[in-house]
């Protein structure tokens, strides 16, 4: 059964108060890793989990992406039997909503998707918020699945970082996968199915429109 999630109804209530303001992610021009994986001679599916604010948004900017073969909304942080939308919501599971990417890493790498993530899928200098979202289940993570991973990412941090890219510093996690869990299917290609709902209208939409300004190469329009 469909249920109207949390942030619909606050993002209602915000609009209602006069305050929302156009969130679209992070916009800054972010230059590519100096350190990655080399790109696969043949074609072959690697995964990644990221989290960076309303899982909508990021997997909407992921499904455009070329070289990604799907992108799963979830759960990641907790355990199983706290992995569902309600429960997540309190902030008390230590889940965060993310998103799993399949890719093919022949196509992009590893440190190709981690450009998209910091540049346009979301804010990594916002602490456990992102735009009108707040709370820990919306914070910036990037949950390695083995040791080349977690080095590109803990690098490509530091090297944002001292290269002062950001305004402040990001805040963004670097921890191991314990485990993905897909939400559930009403919150599966949300922004794609529902384009009008002002939530995607003002946080996410622009997001895809920001990916295919910066990354003409990679966006696709599928």
């Amino acid at each position: 059964m469909f249920r109207v999630p949390v942030r619909i109804i606050t993002m209602a209530m915000l609009m209602l108060a006069g305050t929302v303001a156009c969130r679209a992610g992070n916009t800054v021009a972010v230059p590519a890793p100096a350190a990655d994986e080399t790109r696969a001679s043949t074609p072959s599916k690697q995964a990644a989990v990221i989290s960076g604010g309303c899982f909508w948004g990021v997997q909407a900017v992921f499904q455009h992406v070329k070289g990604v073969i799907s992108a799963t909304s979830g759960y990641s942080g907790g355990s199983a039997k706290t992995a569902e939308y309600e429960v997540v919501s309190t902030g008390e599971t230590g889940h965060a909503e993310s998103v799993q990417i399949v890719y093919d890493s022949s196509q992009i790498t590893y440190g190709e998707l981690l450009r998209v993530f910091f540049s346009v899928a979301h804010d990594p200098t916002q602490l456990n918020r992102q735009g009108p979202d707040e709370g820990t289940q919306y914070r910036s993570s990037i949950f390695y699945v083995n040791d080349e991973q977690k080095r590109i990412a803990e690098a490509y941090i530091a090297q944002l970082d001292q290269a002062k890219i950001f305004p402040r510093r990001i805040v963004t996690q670097v921890v191991p996968l314990k485990g993905f869990y897909p939400a559930e299917a009403y919150h599966q290609n949300y922004a794609t199915l529902h384009p009008n709902q002002p939530y995607i209208v003002y946080n996410d939409a622009p997001k895809v429109e920001h990916l295919r300004e910066q990354f003409p190469d990679l966006y696709t329009g599928k």
